[in-house]
């Protein structure tokens, strides 16, 4: 049996799967890496995204998060993987996604039960009221402040010295403990807490599928179905495996 028919077998068999997505499901979109060659943390100071930076410096801190973050992410559109996720989603053969992405791509693709790990680049906090306004309706080109309280509002994505969210990472765990069966997408395992869940699911006796361009943390620990290469051609050959039968 080849790898990917045995990735539609596990798919098909599971009560509950769930799909864990990282940096490298969004590489075909356009959308740069963080980690690795030609990363974005290879080519800026990642301190410079430090919560405590942002909060002291908001004008300068701004003026970089625009470039790197909302320059580069605005034109960019779901590649076939993101689409073939919100697919199987519709069919119910995945429950729930989640992802350490800030791109909004699988929201963008149609996936509906998403859990964004380190939040999204489309709506903007206070961290004194706590109101969330969406980004379209404010000028990127200088800080944004809160219209009520007058402080600058923070994108609503994690930063450096920053906790996930409580009832993120409680939201996460529960999947990750309900689960049967995880397929992990594009992610080192090098980012934590996130890289934490997986081997919760598998402590738990979830079967994992990995899909992947190279090995990850993951790979050789806690992987039964490694299928390497593109996500984007692999999930669609998962797919029309399924509808196959």
């Amino acid at each position: 049996m080849s790898q990917v028919k045995r990735a539609a077998y596990l798919i098909k068999q599971s009560k509950f799967t769930v799909c864990f997505t990282g940096a490298g499901i969004s590489v075909e979109s356009g959308v740069p890496s963080f980690r690795g060659e030609d990363g974005l943390w290879e080519k800026y100071d990642p301190s410079l995204f430090e919560i405590d930076y942002f909060y002291k410096h908001p004008d300068k801190s701004w003026a970089l998060i625009n470039k790197i973050f909302f320059e580069v992410l605005k034109d960019k559109k779901p590649n076939k993987a993101h689409f073939a996720l919100a697919k199987l989603e519709e069919l119910g053969y995945i429950k729930a996604l989640i992802t350490q992405n800030i791109d909004n791509l699988h929201y963008l693709a149609g996936s509906k039960n998403i859990v964004e790990y380190h939040g999204n680049s489309r709506m903007l906090v206070c961290r004194n009221c706590g109101r969330k306004f969406n980004i379209s309706d404010f000028d990127l080109s200088s800080a944004p402040y809160c219209p009520y309280c007058k402080v600058p509002l923070k994108p609503d994505f994690i930063f450096f010295g920053e906790m996930i969210q409580k009832e993120v990472q409680e939201k996460s765990e529960q999947l990750m403990n309900n689960c049967d069966l995880l397929i992990i997408i594009g992610t080192s395992g090098l980012v934590y807490p996130a890289a934490f869940l997986p081997p919760m699911a598998k402590k738990k006796g979830a079967k994992i599928i990995e899909i992947n361009k190279t090995f990850s943390e993951y790979t050789d620990k806690i992987v039964d179905v490694f299928l390497e290469g593109s996500a984007s051609e692999i999930l669609e050959e998962i797919l029309s495996e399924l509808n196959a039968h």
